[in-house]
């Protein structure tokens, strides 16, 4: 995800609302407008997205129109980012229509609301890889693994919209410097040269009427995401 950095979240700075930096106000676009409600508590801390704003605006493809579906769905997924990773109460969640929430990958079984907090995003898409298993880590040593993979932010950005709600299909790329170091699921770790990572994918998001989250069918090569970092 263009998630906020695990070495950076203070398990104390639990609530309260986002920092302006985080919101992409400072490059002068507000790409992520979430408002937790007053009784939100951050899982990990409260997360700061301002090293990977700065990756998103520095090596983003695109610059889609505001009000654009594009720029919609973006705003819509990161603001899905923010409660996935960092809110742990399914019930504080807004994004999401947790009754009705399913996703899945590569039309495999979906998950719903609760496994999804409860595994976290990363291990929910990967899966059992060659060098990579979901099953075997924790939400948080999942967060950890990736932000020690890539430092500077992983970043998020919608490519294109083929189809507008309630039935939204886009491509998406997430990318970043791939700086850091991974942990495979033996413990072997590969150190990154610093390249540019990127990794495309579909998704099919059924919205409702308030473009509330129902469900997502997310298309990838899930060996596309953890190859590139231990060749």
């Amino acid at each position: 995800q263009n998630m906020a950095l695990a070495h950076e979240l203070n398990k104390a700075d639990n609530k309260g609302p986002l920092s302006e930096e985080s919101s992409g106000a400072p490059f002068g676009e507000i790409i992520r407008d979430y408002k937790p409600l007053p009784n939100t508590i951050w899982r990990f801390g409260k997360p700061n997205y301002t090293r990977v704003n700065k990756t998103y605006f520095q090596h983003r493809t695109k610059v889609h129109k505001e009000g654009s579906l594009e720029a919609v769905v973006s705003k819509i997924v990161k603001n899905w980012e923010v409660e996935s990773h960092h809110i742990a109460d399914i019930h504080q969640w807004q994004t999401m229509d947790i009754k009705a929430f399913k996703a899945a990958v590569n039309g495999g079984c979906p998950c719903n609301a609760q496994l999804m907090a409860d595994v976290g995003p990363y291990n929910m898409l990967l899966g059992e890889t060659k060098d990579y298993s979901g099953g075997s880590q924790s939400f948080e040593q999942s967060n950890k693994t990736f932000s020690a993979t890539f430092p500077e932010g992983f970043a998020f950005e919608c490519l294109e919209v083929f189809s507008g709600p309630p039935n939204v299909l886009f491509k998406w790329r997430h990318f970043g410097p791939y700086s850091g170091t991974f942990t495979d699921k033996n413990g072997k770790q590969y150190k990154g040269n610093g390249e540019m990572f990127n990794l495309i994918g579909l998704c099919l998001a059924k919205v409702n009427e308030k473009l509330i989250i129902e469900s997502l069918d997310i298309y990838y090569n899930p060996e596309g995401m953890i190859k590139p970092l231990v060749s």
